[in-house]
Order: structure tokens, then sequence, then C-alpha cells
């Protein structure tokens, strides 16, 4: 299996341009998330119960952590380990009805703005730059045209691979027949609570961690040069899965681990163990099988080493391995 980084996809020149652009307001995706939020809004009191917050919960958890941080985030988008295509198509799909984009649309985005954060300068929208209020209407309902962007190039296994296609083209419509089957179950509220709150907060949820990670927070690595740094989203560790131990995702993009010491709760990281235990997860990289980034300087210790150097103890940082067909890096 060859991992392919996010910069790889994102195909940049001279003439690439991070910083001068435009932002412009897509109706599309403002229309669903406005939809999906006005209808949490307003139904979501109405039907509020019980079951419903359980519903809302359990789809979440699952969709969340199996779908957008294992299958989109740390598996599609940085190839972090290794896994049966079935596995990797179902936690894909998963990630899909987070309600955020189609798999290859989240790719472009995804990478669109990693690049651009590793840069000298970058537009304010691609670093949560401005104000909360406006950085959330940009980030929820606009898209940026960069004047100059990189061109996008997607690898040919995902590329041609028609069921990433078939989402790419239906993942708005991939709630609905999840929306039939939680009508016939549990009602109207099932419906509301199981897809319209879910995916509101979900999205919402997102852009509120990637608002803070990249302004406010913990820092133990900054990597010099780059124009935007990550930073630790402490408070929303366990709800996030894990995402938002950001700055350890800044400093080493490709592990598939983010909390990396001790206190950091990641569930992501835990559920792809869980795969690994069952021999459905191999070749896991965590920030000892990475390649040393020069521009990476460490800020503060936490008592077990540096996970980059591999001088860890045990139940330090890592504790993941190459297994047998795993990649050199």
């Amino acid at each position: 299996m060859l991992l392919v980084p996010g910069s790889e996809r994102m195909a940049a020149d001279a003439s690439s341009d991070p910083v001068n652009g435009r932002i412009l307001w897509a109706p599309r995706k403002s229309l669903w998330i406005g939809g999906m939020t006005l209808a949490a809004l307003v139904l979501g009191p109405m039907f509020a119960s019980w079951d419903t917050l359980a519903l809302f919960l359990a789809t979440s958890a699952i969709t969340l952590c199996a779908g957008h941080s294992v299958g989109m985030h740390r598996k599609l988008i940085h190839g972090s380990f290794a896994c049966p295509l079935w596995l990797e198509h179902l936690c894909v799909y998963l990630g899909v009805l987070v309600g955020m984009a189609g798999p290859i649309g989240m790719i472009r985005q995804h990478d669109l703005r990693d690049w651009a954060q590793r840069q000298p300068m970058c537009h304010d929208y691609l670093a949560h730059r401005t104000d909360f209020w406006r950085d959330g209407w940009r980030q929820l309902h606009c898209d940026l045209a960069l004047d100059r962007a990189p061109s996008f190039r997607l690898e040919p296994r995902l590329a041609q691979d028609r069921f990433y296609a078939w989402l790419e083209r239906t993942w708005m419509w991939q709630q609905l027949p999840w929306a039939v089957a939680l009508l016939s179950i549990g009602g109207p509220g099932w419906v509301v609570w199981g897809v319209c709150v879910r995916v509101s907060v979900s999205v919402t949820g997102h852009w509120l961690v990637g608002h803070f990670a990249h302004r406010h927070g913990p820092q133990t690595w900054i990597v010099e040069g780059a124009s935007v740094q990550g930073h630790d989203v402490v408070i929303a560790g366990l709800i996030s899965m894990g995402e938002s131990w950001h700055n350890n995702h800044h400093a080493f993009p490709g592990s598939a681990r983010l909390g990396l010491y001790p206190g950091q709760v990641d569930l992501g990281w835990a559920l792809i163990m869980l795969f690994e235990r069952l021999g459905l997860a191999w070749a896991v990289v965590t920030p000892d099988h990475l390649p040393h980034r020069p521009a990476l300087r460490q800020l503060r210790h936490h008592g077990v080493g540096c996970p980059v150097m591999g001088r860890l103890r045990p139940g330090g940082p890592s504790r993941g391995r190459f297994m047998r067909g795993a990649p050199r890096l």
C-alpha cells in the first residue's frame, strides 16, 4: 500500500497563490446546513425525549468516530492505516452520513486547506483568522475561490472507485433511506433527532473545533515557516473522537493516533486498535514511523519523550507498529 500525503494531491507550481481569492456564497451548501439547523432548532424541542436523545447520541458517535474521524480523515485522507476495502467503504459511508460533503469533496477541501496552511501566508478563510460569527458564516455557508489555486490530482485508486463516485453524487440523498427507516420505527421525532439534529450539530461542531484549533489552546509543537499553527482544544477531546488534539495532528499529519500524551482521549485511535486486534487493520502509522521534519520544533515536554525520535517509555505516545506489508515512509 502506498500512502499518499494530502500535500501531494495538490499540484502547486510557482504561480499557485494561497492568499488571493474571493469568498462566495455557496447556495447548495448554505441551504443544506441552514435547513438542517432550522429544523433542529424549531422541531428538536417539540420532539425531545429520552429515546430521541439516545438515538442522537448513538448515531452521532457512530458516524463521527467510525465515519468521519477514522474513515474519512485518518484512512481516506491521510492513509494512516490499511484495512480491507469493504471496511474502508463502510467507514467512509458512515462519514458521508455526517453530512459535510462527499468523499472526494472532503479530500479536496481538506487538502487545499492543508496545503495553504503550510505556506508562509494564506487566505484568512483557510486560517479561520476572522472573528467568531464571521468565520461561522463563511465556513458553513460560503466557499473560497482562490485566484490561482493548485490543481487537484486524486490518485487513481480513489478516482476510479465507483462506490466513491456514487457517494460523491448522492451524499445529501444518503440521509433519505435512514429518514424513512427512522420514521417507520420511531415516528417523526426520530427523523428530527436522528437526521436533522445530528447533521446540524455534527457539521457545526466540526467548524467550532476547526475555529478554535487554529486560534487558541495548548501547543506542544510548532511547524516553523507555516502560516497557521494547530492548537489542542482540550474540552472537545472526547466528543470530537480525538480530532481536537489538533496540535499533534499538525505536527504528525500522517499519524493514525492523534491523542499522543496521557489524558488525551482518542476514541478514533481506540477503534483503529480494535480493528487491528481483529485483524482488520495493519500498517498502522504513528509518529515514530514518520520521517524527520526539519521544520518541526517542540515547545514543551510531557515526560514521555519525543515521539518523532522514538524515545518512548511503556504507555507513552505511540504503541502502534508496522505490521506485515507496512509501507516504508
